[in-house]
């Protein structure tokens, strides 16, 4: 029951982002800057858990609408280092926003009264 529901939860998020025309891995590199600030994208791409193909293409993705910027490492000029900018913070304000969403839609079942719950041993009830 846990992995259907693990499941419904990866296909909800997903089907949302594509509505939004945002991919996952557009929203883990955003969540990966904003948390740990500038990297490089082979950094990204280990934080994130990402191909470094996928990162190229995801950053790439992020630079056209200005949601993050790439610049060559001054240590190392044959290293980009990409920077969230403002407007890819509200961007990820917005994804954070659809997975809360997500969240609220696929946990409501379990927020009914206690007294319509198929089952009894429940937190809250009796």
């Amino acid at each position: 029951m846990i992995s259907q529901t693990a499941a419904h939860a990866r296909r909800s998020v997903a089907e949302e982002f594509t509505a939004r025309r945002r991919a996952g891995y557009n929203y883990r590199v955003l969540a990966a800057l904003e948390e740990f600030g500038p990297a490089s994208q082979a950094e990204l791409g280990r934080r994130c858990r990402m191909d470094r193909s996928d990162v190229v293409v995801a950053v790439t993705e992020l630079e056209g609408p200005g949601f993050v910027e790439r610049s060559a490492d001054p240590a190392d000029r044959q290293r980009n280092t990409v920077t969230i900018t403002r407007a890819g913070t509200q961007q990820l304000r917005r994804l954070d926003h659809v997975l809360d969403t997500v969240q609220d839609e696929l946990l409501a079942p379990l927020c009914r009264p206690p007294s319509s719950r198929p089952w009894s041993r429940c937190p809250g009830s009796a």
